[in-house]
Formats: C-alpha cells, sequence, structure tokens
C-alpha cells in the first residue's frame, strides 16, 4: 500500500510515520514539500503520487487565532481538503481525514456519536466541521480530541514548563474530555485503513478528566519520573476567569464504542497513555 501523508512535521504526523505497519510506503509531506493554500499544487501532488490512501494530518490549529483569520483557517481546513478529494477522484485512492470534538458545541450530557448534530462554536471548529462536508462516503474521518505527544508543541509539555517556572497556576476545571495520546491515535488510524473503514469514526484514550485534572495528573506522574523536583500550586479556575478569543465546547467527551467494535481492540486509560508519554519525554533528555 502506498500511503502520502500531510502534516509529516506535527505530532500525529511523526506518530503516524513511526507506527506505519509492514508493507506500507509513507510519502510523508510538510509545509516545506505542500503548500495547503493552494489547490493547483495539492492537485499536482497528488495526481503525481497516486497514493491508494492520503492521510491529511496537517490542519491549521491555532484556535484562538482563527477568529482574526478564519478565511486561512477555512483554506487549510476546509478548501485544501476538497482539492484532496477532486484529485483523488481522478486517480482513486481514500482520504483518511483527522477531524476534532471542536465540531461540537459541548452541551451533550453523553459522550458525542459520530452521527449527532454538529454545532460548531468557533472559527476553527467551523472550518473543521466544512472540511467534513467535503468528504465521500468512502473516505475515513476520524475525530479526536486534546491530543498531545513527546516532544510535540501541546499541553502536557506547556504544563511541564509552567510547573517549573511556577510557584502556581490556574488551570480550567469546567471543561471536560480525554486526553489522546498521539501514538494510540496513529495506531487506531492505521488499524482502520487496513480494515477498509469508510465513514466517521472516533478515537481518544479512555476516561475523562478536566484540564485542571490533567494538569494535577501531569504533576504526579513527573514527579514520579523525576521530570519535576518540586510541586507546584495547581489551582482550579472556570472558563470565565480565563477568557480566551475562541469559544470552546465545556463537554468533549467522544463516543468511541463503534471504533471499538470494528477494531475489537483494547481502550487504554487516558492516564496510563500518558505515563507512557512522559517517560518517551523524559528519554528526550
Amino acid at each position: 500500500m502506498k500511503a502520502l501523508l500531510t502534516g509529516a512535521q506535527g505530532q500525529l504526523g511523526r506518530a503516524l510515520q513511526r507506527t506505519a505497519p509492514a508493507g506500507v510506503t509513507v510519502e510523508a509531506l510538510g509545509r516545506a514539500d505542500l503548500d495547503l493554500t493552494d489547490a493547483d499544487a495539492i492537485s499536482a501532488r497528488i495526481l503525481a503520487s497516486r497514493p491508494d490512501v492520503l492521510i491529511n494530518a496537517a490542519a491549521y490549529t491555532e484556535v484562538d487565532k482563527a477568529e482574526s483569520e478564519e478565511a486561512l483557517a477555512h483554506a487549510i481546513n476546509a478548501d485544501a481538503v476538497a482539492a484532496m478529494v477532486a484529485a483523488l477522484e481522478e486517480t482513486g485512492g481514500k482520504l483518511v481525514h483527522v477531524s476534532t470534538d471542536f465540531v461540537f458545541d459541548g452541551t451533550s450530557t453523553r459522550a458525542y456519536r459520530p452521527s449527532d448534530t454538529r454545532n460548531p462554536l468557533s472559527a476553527y471548529g467551523r472550518s473543521k466541521a466544512a472540511g467534513e462536508d467535503v468528504l465521500r462516503p468512502t473516505d475515513l474521518l476520524i475525530r479526536t480530541a486534546w491530543v498531545y505527544a513527546a516532544g510535540g508543541a501541546n499541553f502536557v509539555r506547556t504544563m511541564l514548563r509552567l510547573m517549573r517556572e511556577r510557584d502556581d497556576i490556574g488551570v480550567v476545571a469546567d471543561q471536560v474530555g480525554a486526553p489522546t495520546w498521539a501514538t494510540g491515535l496513529a495506531e487506531v488510524i492505521w488499524a482502520l485503513v487496513e480494515q477498509g473503514a469508510s465513514g466517521t469514526f472516533h478515537h481518544c484514550d479512555a476516561g475523562e478528566t478536566s484540564w485542571h485534572g490533567f494538569a494535577t495528573a501531569i504533576q504526579e506522574e513527573a514527579l514520579e519520573l523525576g521530570l519535576l523536583d518540586r510541586t507546584t500550586l495547581i489551582r482550579a479556575i472556570t472558563t470565565a476567569d480565563y477568557p480566551t478569543p475562541a469559544k470552546r465546547p465545556a463537554f468533549s467527551l467522544l463516543d468511541c464504542s463503534e471504533t471499538r467494535d470494528l477494531l475489537k481492540d483494547g481502550y487504554t486509560d487516558w492516564r496510563a497513555n500518558l505515563r507512557r508519554m512522559l517517560e518517551e519525554e523524559k528519554s528526550l533528555g
């Protein structure tokens, strides 16, 4: 199988390259290799590569900045996807597209199912929903949330830095979700591809927490591993205490039961995967 991968330098893109199954040849493209605002360049690259599967792990992800750059976010998160679909119509092949919990409004009282109505609250969420809308029934859409990886730019590494620099930090406690280790997400994506899956699937790690609970777990695990040498006070604050340009869903849990049923795999708790990520982080020095 020949796979074309966008977002090669991102934390998911790197994980997808590390976990590619035997027999899969991956052509990985970063920002320098392909301008996702150039539909003609996207088409030309796909026509030249003619992949069996195109995994789109690239995205405009600056959630707050998207409020003032919605056109750019839409160009990368929606128009580029439309260009990919159009080119794949000529060459054949499946598009595997990664989306987000931000397409939902966070008002649900249960975990969001793949078929639930979307109602994005932010420019970023709207751009990602628009990208979902151009997919074909034969394509594969995978929604996830709160992704992190060793060596990446993410909440875990930001918390580690702040815990080393400050005596106390305030972290939002009224937004609930499930952290997702990029390596596990990459393995699920490849498993779905190998199953020939199409349609919409969800994947996050098992369990749930708040950003405050996540930060507390990060500190506890990091202290045990020697990544931190002192305790920082982690204050629980509300979303209202930490205003941001983009409105975020208060409830981001995704129902992953259809993914688990198809793959017949285990469902690793988010804290166990956090520990694995921090062990990797320690090994990076």
